[in-house]
């Protein structure tokens, strides 16, 4: 185990992010406008501050897309690169990269099987290897597809303690035979940590991901942790996430304090066809100098978050993003993305 490396926090300096971008062969087709206006607001939200990596199997359209809808300075960030994929996740088919005290970066490249087999995805699978053979990032990659692990399911404080849930990393056509102490015991070894916290409440009505982290709980600086919270004793949701919130005052830092809690609010319930989405505030994205958040059109509760948020990250500028098209594959601005540290990009 080389103990020089970490996975760093997400609000440590970047080089820049990357989109995997939506097309007409994957399931945003019947809403593929709409997706793609979110996709240039993100971008556009990006470059302005930071390199944009983009993969998409349709270099040229996004090409002139991004020429008509970004500045010239911004459009100097972009790189755009010929890569077919199944969907648009980038948290969770993306290498994940640890930095070292020294400055350079190590990517793992783990095996993304579609959330435990529910979708195809020997594409996006792909993706980062072939990104990597293109030369658009720029460190060493270790190959871990031997064990299945998204980006989306665990969250780092940069100091050695991942936190992950138990729904997501212990559900079917992941990585059995391995228990729950043997899998700790991979997260540790793999991702260099000290520490592994598992939470065991929390998951989210129409979450395909089976309880991704990234939907319930994210770390901020000073030992905070924001969470979606529930005050609705009617919601249907609302036992477990009161579950999450008494575990949460229960944990404590690696020096042993507890941590500063500050709870997001919930979204009113969208429903699409019948089916609630997973509206969830906490899946925001911090990149240099901003967070990115999504917004439900819920004016009250939207302004509620975002407040919140920029408690959570003071110096930040918070971006609303709209991300009422996104949930409906039921997902947000974070599961779309997945950052990179300085040197990479």
């Amino acid at each position: 185990m080389n103990t020089n490396y970490l996975l760093p926090a997400e609000w440590e300096r970047q080089s820049g992010v990357l989109l995997t971008w939506p097309h007409a062969n994957t399931d945003w087709k019947p809403y593929l406008k709409d997706i793609t206006t979110m996709f240039v607001d993100m971008a556009r939200a990006i470059a302005d501050r930071e390199r944009l990596l983009i993969a998409t199997p349709e270099t040229d359209m996004v090409d002139t897309l991004l020429h008509a809808a970004l500045s010239p300075q911004a459009m100097a960030n972009v790189r755009i690169v010929e890569c077919d994929s199944n969907d648009t996740w980038a948290r969770d088919h993306a290498p994940i990269t640890l930095t070292a005290t020294d400055g350079q970066n190590l990517m793992l490249d783990f095996q993304f099987n579609g959330w435990g087999r529910k979708f195809g995805a020997e594409k996006d699978n792909a993706i980062g290897r072939n990104l990597h053979a293109a030369n658009a990032l720029h460190a060493p990659m270790e190959n871990h597809l031997n064990f299945v692990l998204e980006g989306g399911a665990i969250e780092s404080d940069g100091q050695g303690t991942i936190m992950t849930t138990s729904q997501c990393l212990l559900a079917p056509n992941r990585n059995q035979p391995l228990d729950r102490q043997e899998i700790e015991l991979e997260l540790k070894r793999r991702l260099r940590a000290q520490r592994v916290i598992w939470l065991d409440h929390g998951n989210l009505e129409g979450d395909d991901t089976d309880g991704h982290i990234d939907t319930i709980v994210r770390m901020a600086p000073d030992n905070t942790l924001l969470y979606m919270g529930c005050d609705d004793t009617n919601d249907s949701q609302y036992d477990d996430l009161k579950a999450l919130e008494q575990q949460l005052k229960e944990l404590r830092t690696s020096d042993g304090k507890p941590y500063q809690l500050l709870a997001l609010p919930s979204p009113t319930p969208i429903y699409d066809d019948g089916e609630r989405l997973p509206a969830t505030y906490a899946n925001f994205l911090v990149i240099n100098g901003a967070v990115l958040m999504p917004t439900y059109r819920q004016p009250e509760n939207d302004a509620k978050a975002k407040g919140i948020i920029a408690q959570a990250f003071p110096g930040r500028q918070i971006v609303a993003i709209d991300a009422c098209t996104a949930i409906r594959q039921h997902g947000s601005i974070h599961c779309l993305t997945m950052q990179f540290p300085e040197g990479v990009l």
